[in-house]
Formats: C-alpha cells, structure tokens, sequence
C-alpha cells in the first residue's frame, strides 16, 4: 500500500469523532504500511489532530466550524439539529467548495468522511464530483422531529426523505456507508409516513464495524492504580463533563449545586467538573471544593477512577462508560434527537446509564441519583470493542 494516499475528513461537532477518527487512522497504518493520511478538520478536533502529529491540509483552517453554529443555535441546555440544518447551509456550502479545490489540487486514492453529511449530500446531488472512492461514517441513521413546530416536522421529513429515497438502488456516490455500532442500535422505525424502516435500509446500505475505543478497557480494571496515577485519593469520586463544545454548560452548574447537598451525606466527596476546550472553566460558578477543570486528554482515564460519571449523552463518552462498566447518568440536550433517540436507544439496550431529563432535575433530585448510584456495582454486558481494526480492514479493501 505504500504510496496511497488518504483524505480524512473528521466532520461534526465536539472531539467523540476526531478520537475515534485517529484510532481508525492508526489501524489503517498498521494494516497498510507506508499510506500518507492528510486530515480536514476545524477546531477543537484541528488541534488534537496537530497534537498527535497528524497532517493538516492548509485548507482546514478554512473548514466552517460546526461547533460554533452548534453553540450559536443551543438554547441553554436545548439544541435542535433540525432547526439547525436550516442556518447551517452556508457552512455546508464552503465545505463542499474546499472539498472540491482540495481533491482537484491533490490526487487522493479514497476519501474518508465522519458525519461529512454536505460531502455526501453534493454527491448525491451531483455523482460526477466524486472522482475517487468514498467512505461515510454514520453513528446515527436518520432525524426525528422532537417537537411540534410545522418547521420542525416539515425540516425531519424533507431530510429523512432525502436520506432514505431509492434506497433499493445503487448508490454510486458512496462506495461504503461504515456504521459505528451494531445493527440493533438503529431504532426498527420508520424514516417517516410512506418511508422506508430504518433497520431495514441500514442492513442493506451498511457495513458495521462495531464500538470504537481509543483504550483496551481491561487495562483500567483497577481503579486504585488509576486513581494513584492520576493523584486522585480513596474518596468517593463523581467526574462530570459536557464534552467538546460548551452547549449544556447548565449542566455542569446543576452538578455543582448538588454539591453541597451530597456534602452533608458524604463529607469526604470529591467532584471534579470538566469544561472542556471551548468552554472557559471561569465560567461556572462552583462551591469552593469543587475543581473544575478545562480540556483533559485522555479523560477516559478519570472515568475509570471515578465512583460516578455524570454526562452528557454523547455518541463516545456513554459507549466509554458502557465498556468500563462505569454507573453514569446523562442527560441529553432538550430536542437534540441523536442524543434523546439514538444514543438513549443503544444504552437502554445494554442496560446502561440512568436517564435524567434537565428540565425535570433539581439540585435535590439530582443529589438523591447520585447517592443511589454512587460506587453501585453495574451488570453491562461486555461488548465488542475491536471495531477500530474491523473498519480498517473494510476500508483497506477500497485501497
């Protein structure tokens, strides 16, 4: 494979994607020696990608920011994807104009995108622009609307009607739509009235490729030696964190005000709040025994030296949890349908995590939660956790 070359278009929003995007890169290399991957991402994933010592194309720092539209368009604790396809158009656009000078300027042998939805959308609207072969990643398969605006309605169903038409034909703007999970993780739903199942096109358009993860749980069974390397004591330990973006900063301030309330339960209790990077650790307002932190690398590790996680339903921290049989309680963002739906319906099926709806949850209440999960032993099943080196030898096969 020496001399192929790889585009790796790292889409979406937070820093779930690009985490998993680089162990699916490590597993090609390892797979494929001497391929030369370049990476297109905006940031905060530009910066971790830079970190690891990856290529970035000069043209990612021109890439729109979805984490800014994201953050632009959130509600307090609320985002609605929906409504946001509507002023993300513009974005889009540049996108599919920077993917299009980069791979007419740069001859690449395959295309990887995560979530590239504009990618995929321009091909599909127009398959003469696709000049090499083409992965899509998809975590999640098709929208829901999650209230009951006509916009709201109308917007879900042009797009899963968009998504889903002819799905019994060829797709020749795709050559492998790679889903990050199991079959049964995708609702058995239908798209919309007149539409196909989602389970059903999913098994007929897909490749799965199982969980992804960026550790081997089992080295993280012992919670001592992790807590000792990361200078963490015996006390009680809730770490909670809101991943990539500062949508759902809320949360983080309703942890802090259950502090106090589980103090005079559990006097030794540590909570440790994890901004992340776009979100300034100033501004949350704490009680003084709390330490707040901003971006963590390897935050996978205070997971595993937690008693209990508190976050929010994101695509890689849950399925983290759900691998390190951690007890967790997330909270999806109001009218985000892949949180409320998708990932809600993957935790339920593995019996995993305790959901809590924000606009329903007081300091008090959220203080009993915690008292009732805190340090409880968990029965997850074991789940697969290869997916990394099954979706580099499904990809290896378009090289």
């Amino acid at each position: 494979m020496a001399g192929k070359k790889v585009l790796f278009i790292s889409g979406s929003f937070g820093l779930g994607h690009v985490t998993r995007d680089l162990v699916i890169a490590s597993a090609l290399r390892k797979q494929n020696p001497g391929i030369d991957i370049s990476w297109i991402a905006s940031e905060p994933a530009s910066s971790l990608l830079s970190d690891a010592g990856e290529r970035l194309l000069p043209e990612a720092k021109e890439w729109a920011n979805e984490n800014t539209t994201a953050e632009n368009a959130a509600e307090g604790p609320k985002l609605n994807i929906v409504k946001m396809l509507f002023v993300i158009r513009d974005d889009w656009k540049n996108n599919v104009e920077l993917f299009m000078k980069v791979t007419a300027k740069e001859k690449f042998d395959l295309v990887i995108g995560d979530e590239t939805y504009e990618i995929i959308v321009a091909l599909k609207k127009k398959p003469e622009l696709k000049t090499m072969p083409f992965v899509m990643i998809y975590d999640f398969i098709g929208s829901y609307s999650m209230t009951k605006s006509p916009v709201d309605i109308f917007g879900n169903y042009y797009w899963n009607y968009f998504w889903s038409k002819d799905y019994h034909k060829p797709s020749p703007f795709v050559d492998m739509r790679l889903f990050v999970g199991e079959l049964d993780d995708i609702p058995d739903a239908k798209f919309g009235f007149l539409l196909p199942e989602r389970r059903a096109w999913a098994s007929e358009k897909c490749t799965f490729a199982g969980y992804i993860l960026r550790f081997d749980p089992k080295t993280y069974s012992d919670k001592t030696q992790i807590r000792a390397k990361l200078g963490y004591g015996e006390e009680p330990l809730i770490v909670c964190s809101i991943g990539g973006t500062a949508v759902g900063k809320e949360m983080l301030q309703l942890c802090a005000q259950s502090f106090p309330i589980l103090k005079e339960k559990i006097p030794n209790l540590r909570m440790v709040l994890v901004c992340g990077p776009r979100l300034a650790p100033e501004a949350i307002k704490v009680h003084q025994d709390i330490d707040v932190k901003g971006y963590v690398p390897k935050l996978y590790e205070h997971f595993a030296a937690s008693d209990l996680v508190i976050v929010q339903a994101g695509n890689t921290s849950t399925i983290e949890l759900t691998a390190l049989k951690k007890p967790f309680i997330y909270f999806p963002l109001k009218d985000h349908y892949e949180q409320i739906v998708h990932v809600s319906h993957r935790l339920r099926r593995h019996n995993a995590g305790v959901f809590m709806d924000y606009s329903d949850t007081t300091p008090q209440s959220l203080a009993d939660t915690i008292v009732q999960n805190l340090g409880k032993k968990v029965d997850y099943p074991n789940i697969p956790t290869d997916g990394a080196q099954k979706a580099a030898a499904l990809i290896s096969k378009l090289l």
